[in-house]
């Protein structure tokens, strides 16, 4: 099985090694039609601590790193 890959925004860079991203994904609603947004954060792994917030990110599957921590950022 493949690894999800999602893109979002870092939101807060306080932790070592950890980033918070916040991921938007958009979808038109069954009945209505309307387009939804609708957005979670993540928490992400990131070894050198280069990522700052407001930067545009991928973040891809891993195994668990710590309890909230089960993404790595794979490129900016």
């Amino acid at each position: 099985m493949t690894k999800k890959i999602l893109q979002g925004l870092v939101t807060s860079a306080k932790n070592d090694k950890t980033i918070v991203v916040k991921v938007i994904r958009r979808f038109k609603h069954p009945f209505y039609g309307k387009v939804i947004s609708r957005s979670k954060k993540y928490h992400a792994h990131d070894e050198k601590n280069k990522f700052k917030v407001g930067d545009k990110v991928k973040i891809s599957e891993c195994k668990p790193i710590s309890k909230k921590k089960t993404w790595e950022v794979i490129e900016r």
